[in-house]
């Protein structure tokens, strides 16, 4: 499967991810549930976005990448933490959040150093 294929359908299921745990958050559940909610909402919107630019630029790719799995290791940690009472790893939520000013910056850099055809 394509990596454009995969990127639009992650944004779409986190969008779908955080309308539902937003809806849980708001009916008792916590400020992890919340704020794994709204990073879920803030970045489904970037990654259908990059899923039409992805592939003019190896470093617009990587950097995709790499935010999709650092929001994934973020509010997955948040989420096992409220649902499962423990974190993934330690250190998973840090590592997440630093996943994804990587992956920003990364994708802040393509976008001046790509050209377009």
């Amino acid at each position: 499967m394509k990596f454009d294929r995969v990127l639009f359908a992650a944004g779409a299921l986190f969008g779908a991810a955080g309308v539902a745990l937003s809806a849980a958050a708001s009916h008792g559940g916590s400020t992890n549930v919340m704020t794994a909610a709204n990073f879920l909402l803030f970045h489904a919107p970037a990654l259908i976005a990059l899923s039409l630019v992805a592939a003019q630029s190896r470093i617009l790719h990587i950097g995709t990448a790499i935010l999709l799995l650092a929001v994934l290791l973020f509010a997955g940690d948040l989420l096992a933490r409220d649902y499962l009472g423990q974190r993934l790893f330690p250190f998973a939520a840090p590592m997440g959040g630093t996943g994804m000013m990587l992956g920003w910056l990364m994708l802040a850099i393509g976008g001046l150093v790509t050209r377009r055809g």
